[in-house]
């Protein structure tokens, strides 16, 4: 029992040993980050990058990741890794992403792009492999953007699947496996998984209506028919609405000037609506006629969706604008001309770290371990005293406001009861000089 144990420790050992990471980032060595990330030129004036942990977090330095810090601006920064290929292997893109401005419109994707990506020139327009990230906008929109690029034309996947929405870090995990499958977790939990060709249009559909087929003209799919045998009643016959039996015409009617004098109508109790035969079984009923399908001849397996082949720069491609309404389109893109998925922000504030690239799930999940794992929970401990303290502070001003208006009416009521000795002081001296001019 010892040796076998043994030898699946080191088959463990062995295995995540042979485990790659293509890529890997958690910004500890400070702004030394700047060497590797690389600010597209495209525009001249793109919003500026900081490394922040934020308002709140588990860790005041394992936190700090790259925070958006100007509104109404775009956004384009990306790091190159040595390039390869994804070719026969899994594929795992993991980040983590935290909306602490109370975000109502944005979204925190990632693009994977080729290694022969001008990172200077990069802009919303630039060719990817992949897109993947959350997506908020309004109360309709709280979603997971996959995108996999396929023979050069983007492909948005067909499930709905629901992001975070709060203000906590949260992990994005998407998975990619040579079988042509997929699955994409959240805080390390699957949330959706699938085949690549049934959850995107990369094919054109396996199976088509046959051209040919036509539907019976002697087919009947009616189910219930009308009773040919059931005749209406012959008290069935009911106006829905009669004249009120109790309206008088009015004294000053005049039939010259107002016209011939009709009481108004009223509901007749005794209507019974539109009279319809009964329903029976039809004796004839063969069904709903399904249309034939046949093989489509335009049809053709690929095995190879899932393979990218020259994977070399991971890519923060976004722009950050203020908008009114739940969303500026209703297609996928946000410029509404292509498949290029920008994000949204009404104000800036998005934080990103903890990023790998590797193509062994487990490395990945204990990375996601070793990261946001050991700081996910003091980080909520931190936002929850926050605002606890918050909601201290807004309930004592509002006691200061309510005391603050007591005492103006306390105020009020002194400088009345003022007013009133004055007057009564006043009056009294009036009386003393008239006794006085009397005694005179």
């Amino acid at each position: 029992m010892w040796v076998t144990r043994l030898f699946i420790v080191v088959f463990v050992a062995a295995f995540t040993a042979d485990a790659i990471v293509y890529f890997k980032e958690e910004f500890l060595d400070g702004d030394a980050y700047k060497s590797r990330w690389v600010e597209s030129k495209h525009k001249s004036d793109y919003g500026y990058w900081k490394l922040n942990a934020g308002m709140f977090y588990g860790d005041a330095e394992k936190d700090k990741g790259l925070q958006t810090s100007q509104d109404a601006r775009f956004y384009a920064l990306s790091t190159r890794f040595e390039p390869f290929s994804n070719e026969g292997k899994t594929l795992v893109v993991q980040f983590t992403v935290k909306h602490e401005q109370k975000i109502d419109c944005g979204g925190g994707y990632v693009k994977i792009f080729p290694a022969d990506l001008d990172q200077e020139d990069m802009h919303g327009d630039s060719q990817y492999y992949i897109m993947f990230g959350p997506d908020v906008c309004g109360y309709s929109t709280k979603k997971v953007h996959v995108i996999f690029n396929y023979k050069g034309k983007n492909h948005l996947i067909k499930k709905d699947v629901k992001c975070k929405d709060d203000e906590l870090t949260h992990l994005y995990t998407l998975i990619l496996r040579p079988d042509q499958t997929y699955e994409v977790k959240i805080d390390n939990e699957k949330v959706e998984s699938g085949s690549l060709e049934d959850d995107w249009d990369f094919l054109p559909p396996k199976k088509i209506k046959d051209p040919e087929a036509i539907k019976p003209e002697d087919w009947d799919d009616r189910a219930k028919i009308d009773d040919v045998t059931d005749t209406r009643p012959e008290d069935w016959d009911k106006p829905e609405n009669i004249p009120d039996p109790d309206a008088k015409k009015p004294d000053d009617w005049d039939e010259e000037m107002d016209g011939e004098w009709e009481p108004p109508m009223i509901p007749n109790s005794e209507y019974k609506g539109e009279w319809k035969p009964r329903q029976i079984d039809n004796p004839n009923y063969k069904g709903v006629w399904v249309h034939p399908e046949i093989d489509n001849p335009e049809y053709s397996p690929d095995p190879s969706i899932y393979k990218f082949d020259n994977i070399g720069v991971l890519g923060l491609d976004l722009w950050q604008v203020r908008v009114s309404g739940s969303h500026l389109c209703d297609s996928e893109d946000r410029d509404c001309s292509n498949l290029v998925l920008q994000f949204i922000q009404v104000k800036s504030g998005t934080i990103f770290d903890n990023f790998i690239i590797t193509d062994d799930e487990k490395t990945a999940e204990d990375f996601a371990k070793e990261t946001w794992g050991l700081t996910k929970e003091p980080e909520k401990k931190m936002k929850e005293q926050i605002d606890e303290e918050e909601r201290k502070l807004r309930e004592e001003d509002k006691e200061e406001e309510v005391n603050g208006e007591e005492e103006d009416e306390e105020d009020d009521d002194d400088d009345d009861d003022e007013d009133d000795e004055e007057e009564e002081g006043t009056e009294g001296g009036e009386d003393n000089e008239i006794s006085a001019k009397d005694e005179l």
